[in-house]
């Protein structure tokens, strides 16, 4: 991941820190950092070293504070619906990772970057971020997937109102409306937070872990029965290493050490 050119990436205590690092462009997402987004997530499936995942942008001003507008100019119906096809292909990644994701959030977080908050499973925000899908204002729609997690996150009503205004919201609202997780005073204690849910989550069964980010889509997915994935699932967790671990420990009174496996 050394030759990132727009993301910044680093490992420590089986976590992957990942940073959009395009700071004097308010971390704008362009084509080229989209696709250094799909090559870090195919390296955290294949990585057993990494656990888990922060993404965040850098400095104080924004998380991701939408896509390049120089780029949208240029747009035309044919490569704009491989645009919006190519975005939501990545941010469906993200979604699907079997391992926890965790956005934090700081200043702006619009469009693109409202957006790719979303894809991720967890929300925790500074008290300065500023969230919002302002696409109308350019004459077009969400395009990564905001009209589907929006609503699906916060509801119909709401999320008419806040795409159809292109009106922003502060993190507490977002808070309120379940848009966020948690709410922090400052981008550093944002990070701890992430930091801290993570490694309780990575003291879980990561085969568990992953079978729950599994379910929960299925909530979403309008082909799929979520009941009969939910029993796959199950079944599947049982002849696992990890449940025999797992039941053992508690039963010996002791800490479970899993595996994955």
């Amino acid at each position: 991941m050394d030759h990132f050119k727009n993301i910044l990436a680093e490992t420590k205590d089986g976590i992957l820190y990942l940073t959009i690092n395009r700071e004097d462009k308010m971390n704008a997402l362009n084509f080229a950092t989209l696709e250094e987004l799909r090559e870090v997530f195919d390296t955290v499936l294949e990585d057993k070293s990494i656990k888990a995942v922060i993404l965040t942008g850098a400095g104080e001003k924004a998380f991701v504070a939408g896509a390049d507008i120089s780029e949208i100019a240029e747009l035309n119906e044919v490569n704009a619906r491989k645009f919006a096809e190519n975005g939501q292909e990545i941010f469906s990644v993200i979604e699907n990772c079997e391992k926890p994701v965790v956005a934090v959030t700081n200043g702006f977080t619009l469009g693109g970057g409202c957006e790719l908050a979303m894809a991720c499973h967890m929300r925790i925000a500074s008290a300065n971020a500023r969230f919002g899908q302002p696409e109308v204002n350019l004459g077009i729609i969400p395009g990564y997937g905001g009209t589907q997690r929006l609503t699906i996150l916060i509801g119909r009503g709401k999320a008419n109102e806040l795409m159809m205004t292109g009106d922003m919201i502060n993190a507490e609202e977002a808070r309120s409306l379940g848009l966020v997780n948690h709410v922090l005073p400052s981008k550093e204690e944002a990070l701890a937070k992430a930091e801290e849910i993570l490694h309780k989550i990575m003291s879980k069964a990561p085969l568990a872990i992953g079978m729950v980010v599994d379910c929960v889509n299925a909530v979403y997915r309008s082909d799929e029965n979520g009941y009969q994935t939910e029993a796959n699932s199950f079944a599947r967790c049982v002849k696992s290493g990890d449940y025999k671990e797992g039941t053992s420990a508690f039963l010996e009174k002791r800490k479970p050490v899993f595996k994955g496996e």
